[in-house]
């Protein structure tokens, strides 16, 4: 009864984990995706903030970092840890918690890569048009140097 009882907490432990990751992979795509709205949306009201240098190069390296996984065909490593977490709480991969249900029709879709990898490339390349069209500031000058 008590080995029975631990296999379970086992088991809920690392769909615990495996929820966090599937958070943390949206959130991910939301900082990519609402990231470059926000920036398109701010540089037309002159939001200053949208020019961070440091949200700006974490923004471009983000999608860059996916563009280049989809051309080499390497699958995304929260996917592969969320899978792994999943096989070993003996759940089949992409189905269980309420969370994980909601989170994946939102961010799984199926389709072959190569239409993942020609999306990416063409919102990386949207997302450097953004960085020449709403410069963001350097990052040696102070903010009350810049002028936009």
């Amino acid at each position: 009864m008590e080995q029975s009882f631990n296999r379970v907490k086992t088991s809920m432990i690392y769909l615990l984990a495996a929820d966090a990751i599937l958070i943390m992979h949206v959130l991910f795509v939301a900082f990519v995706v609402i990231g470059l709205l926000l920036i398109l949306l701010g540089k037309n009201r002159g939001w200053f903030w949208i020019s961070n240098p440091w949200f700006r190069l974490g923004h471009v390296a983000a999608i860059g970092v996916v563009t280049v996984q989809s051309w080499f065909g390497v699958m995304c490593p929260l996917t592969i840890w969320e899978k792994a977490l999943r096989l070993h709480a003996g759940e089949a991969v992409y189905t269980g918690s309420f969370i994980s249900h909601l989170f994946e029709t939102i961010l799984y879709y199926r389709a072959p890569m190569w239409v993942f990898a020609v999306c990416y490339t063409l919102f990386g390349a949207i997302v450097v048009a953004s960085w020449i069209w709403a410069r963001p500031r350097p990052f040696t000058k102070t903010s009350s140097d810049y002028k936009p």
